[in-house]
């Protein structure tokens, strides 16, 4: 059955959201030779999206989301400061650019102080809501096992990511993974919060 309109999230613009199911491959690059971030790939090798870290932006807590041309589509940063240093949340939001340079806030992404208690879930609240909760997605699994899924409010899976067997096999560094993003859900948008899931947990878009 095709994705009627209803069922599009367009949370960055409605340009990323399939009509059916789409699997993306995303290979981390060296910080030696590239500085780091990621290129993301459709199953033709076409980049599609790629994330610019700290190595190539040189400011920390500070991430880019390009399309496959080059062009920035979301500008990903940590808020800091006192009030954050006394919560128990640390705060990432993701601002598309608008035109003349304006920002637009799009999603906000909640770190538990504590990362690295894996049940310790992160909240994702987006503009406009799309649930009458205080949170829109939430991030289930252990991101660094290549092994989480982002799920809305009723529980659906809405992308995945995974290692293919073959893969994992070969590397035991997990250079090389897959995104399943379901119809109607927003490219963009997940790999925005993959790109903040990296800075995170301290993987190719850090210093």
């Amino acid at each position: 059955m095709g994705t009627t309109k209803s069922n599009i999230i367009p949370i960055i613009s409605k340009t990323y959201c399939s009509s059916s199911q789409v699997m993306l491959v995303v290979r981390r690059r060296p910080h030696v030779t590239s500085g780091g971030g990621f290129v993301v790939t459709d199953c033709g090798q076409k980049v599609v999206f790629r994330v610019d870290g700290c190595g190539i932006l040189g400011i920390k807590e500070e991430l880019i989301l390009r399309d496959g041309d080059g062009t920035a589509l979301l500008l990903i940063r940590r808020k800091g400061g006192m009030v954050e240093a006394l919560s128990i949340y640390k705060k990432w939001k993701g601002y598309t650019f608008a035109y003349e340079g304006s920002q637009k806030l799009v999603f906000s992404l909640k770190e538990p102080n504590s990362c690295l208690v894996r049940n310790n879930a992160m909240k994702i609240s987006t503009e406009p809501r799309v649930s009458n909760k205080d949170w829109d997605f939430t991030i289930k699994g252990y991101f660094p096992d290549k092994d989480c899924s982002i799920i809305d409010t009723k529980g659906n899976i809405v992308a995945q990511v995974g290692v293919k067997k073959e893969v994992r096999e070969l590397m035991a560094s997990k250079d090389l993974y897959h995104v399943v993003v379901q119809p109607g859900i927003d490219q963009a948008f997940v790999f925005g919060v993959i790109a903040t899931l990296d800075y995170i947990y301290g993987e190719s878009t850090r210093c």
